[in-house]
């Protein structure tokens, strides 16, 4: 077709669109081009304006690499991911949902911890953490023999991966449920930390004047053949960003009970007051057993 004005354009676009033989290309691509057409004619998009757009673009995947994950930074803090979870969850975004976003900072190969052990790898300060968690199906009965990844940032507002002071893979490990669904381990309480700001998402926030916080969080991600791949975040609700998450990931079925203990522990000697517990239920959902793409190495 040869394009006569401006509106010819879309059309032309979406024909071609149209020849797509894959069903589900196709309707993602028709569907792509009629609203990222009609942004553009919403908000008349300036030339120079498109060019400073397509760099930004650019910059993401530049910026991305084995450490840090740019695309997933911006994507959670314009909300698409939290919206894509919770259109893919929860009976189709109508009841709760235990899932939550993968993140940035998810690493394949975490090492192995029994139960009762600890995922505090290297000299590691602040409080202790002791987490007793539990898998059930959606029927409530426990889920046995789950394989449960968990990783967390440090007191200090890092992930092992962005800090050369943590051991590789610190706060950070695998665990088994047992026959009762329940899985158990030591780490250390996290704090909540701001996203890396140095690139496009970093302009982005401060264009908009907004903060750069994630709340304090566990990450969990839970494999059982049979069931969908649980992603999971537990937040702190004591947590000074707990409502205004920069990621748009918090919801009331993630909230977890983080209960600060200013007595000696019970049974470890070597914990110091204050100590803190998280005890939670992980509820899987039926689906695929399908892990997802690490986003670093």
């Amino acid at each position: 077709m040869t394009i006569s004005r401006e509106q010819d354009v879309t059309p032309a676009v979406l024909a071609v669109m149209e020849q797509t033989t894959n069903p589900r290309l196709r309707e993602i691509m028709v569907s792509l081009v009629r609203h990222l057409h009609g942004f553009v004619r919403d908000v008349r998009l300036t030339e120079a304006e498109f060019r400073e757009a397509a760099a930004i673009i650019a910059e993401l995947g530049q910026r991305t690499n084995d450490t840090h994950n740019e695309v997933v930074l911006m994507a959670g803090s314009l909300g698409v991911s939290p919206l894509v979870c919770l259109l893919n969850n929860g009976d189709g975004g109508n009841t709760e949902t235990a899932q939550s976003l993968l993140g940035p900072f998810w690493r394949l190969n975490s090492p192995r911890t029994e139960n009762g052990g600890s995922i505090v790898r290297s000299a590691t300060s602040g409080p202790a953490l002791f987490v007793h968690g539990r898998v059930v199906d959606p029927r409530g009965a426990p889920v046995a023999d789950a394989e449960v990844d968990v990783w967390h940032a440090s007191p200090v507002g890092y992930y092992e991966n962005q800090d050369p002071e943590q051991a590789d893979m610190n706060l950070r490990g695998k665990l088994t449920t047992d026959a009762d669904g329940r899985f158990w381990f030591r780490s250390v309480m996290m704090v909540g930390y701001p996203i890396p700001t140095d690139g496009g998402v970093g302009r982005l926030l401060k264009a908009q004047g907004r903060h750069p916080y994630r709340p304090a969080h566990l990450h969990a991600l839970i494999v059982k053949p049979g069931f969908k791949v649980l992603i999971s975040q537990v937040y702190d609700p004591n947590d000074p960003h707990i409502d205004s998450d920069v990621q748009f990931g918090v919801t009331q079925a993630l909230l977890g009970n983080f209960i600060r203990h200013d007595e000696p522990h019970p049974t470890e000697a070597d914990v110091r007051a204050p100590w803190y517990s998280l005890e939670h239920v992980y509820r899987m959902e039926a689906g695929d057993t399908v892990l997802p793409r690490a986003p670093i190495k």
